[in-house]
């Protein structure tokens, strides 16, 4: 199928990707990201770009593999990877690795920058969307800069207890659920933001909501509604829909092991990293060709289509049972 007489074996892999520096990094897989972009399908509406993080724990000491933020192993020495993603067509627009004790929101700017470059200017992007790790003076206003409407979810400090508590004018959404807004303006930041905040009412039936929300019962939301004029609500769902992110960076660790290979040097545990996230566009554009009607993780395709394959190949019915 590839036309090659013989497979490499492990140790010529392991060398191939130790070949590569920074500058190789980019400069291979930009011409490979161009290409997948250029058969993505477009959006009328615009792509909603996700941005998120998560942790490779590591055994050893390789280079970057340092303690930072690690919430299942506390101590463990880990890489702190960084992941963009269009939701729409679930395609990972950008990664980096990062060492294990990066903040969050750590590099995201410079991160941004490069993801967008990557954009080709038919695609564009609708609205950005991040957690409460990426409350950021610096990210935010370079988003702004450029015009881009967010969504970042905000931690319900006692900052932002207090001025929720002085909302007055709730908008019933249901029989437990309100929306309110407020601007703020946070230590460290330039100038007031908008926040959105929903208030769900304490019940028998949920006994899960949290010390915080036992004491106030609301989640606080920065947007950038001066220049995307929603409701708080629709503002509220369109961030739910961010939580599908998580699937795919648990695709990434447990169907395609992107947490498993991990090399002393930095930069060629990056390139299989990315060799990695590229695989997983290559089998979304599969899908697309293959004209799937509904999306299906890279486990289901190789279950599915090695199981086609192998019936394919049977002599007769009774085999192929």
């Amino acid at each position: 199928m590839l036309g090659i007489s013989r497979f490499p074996v492990d140790d010529n892999i392991r060398n191939l990707f130790k070949r590569f520096d920074q500058g190789q990094c980019q400069r291979f897989f930009s011409g490979l990201w161009s290409w997948q972009l250029e058969r993505l399908p477009e959006c009328g509406p615009g792509y909603s770009l996700d941005l998120d993080s998560t942790v490779f724990e590591r055994y050893g000491r390789q280079q970057g593999a340092l303690r930072g933020p690690n919430p299942r192993k506390h101590g463990r020495p880990s890489h702190h990877p960084l992941v963009a993603v269009l939701a729409e067509t679930h395609f990972l627009l950008h990664g980096w690795l990062r060492s294990g004790n990066c903040g969050t929101a750590r590099g995201a700017v410079e991160f941004l920058k490069e993801a967008l470059a990557l954009l080709p200017e038919k695609h564009a992007l609708r609205v950005m969307r991040a957690d409460a790790g990426f409350v950021d003076q610096q990210l935010l206003g370079f988003l702004e800069q450029r015009g881009l409407c967010y969504i970042v979810v905000a931690r319900l400090t006692r900052w932002l207890k207090r001025e929720a508590a002085r909302v007055t004018q709730w908008r019933a959404l249901d029989e437990h659920y309100a929306a309110g807004e407020f601007s703020l303006q946070l230590l460290g930041w330039d100038r007031p933001r908008h926040f959105v905040v929903i208030r769900e009412q304490l019940r028998a039936e949920r006994p899960s909501l949290g010390e915080n929300c036992s004491m106030l019962p609301a989640t606080p939301f920065a947007s950038s509604s001066p220049t995307w004029r929603y409701r708080p609500e629709q503002i509220w769902r369109d961030y739910n829909r961010r939580a599908d992110m998580e699937n795919r960076i648990a695709e990434l660790k447990h169907d395609l092991a992107a947490d498993d290979f991990c090399m002393h040097e930095f930069f060629a545990t990056e390139a299989a990293l990315r060799s990695i996230l590229l695989l997983f566009n290559l089998l979304g554009e599969f899908q697309r060709a293959s004209r799937l009607t509904t999306y299906r993780q890279p486990a289901t395709l190789r279950l599915t289509f090695s199981f086609v394959a192998l019936c394919s190949a049977a002599p007769d019915g009774s085999s192929a049972r």
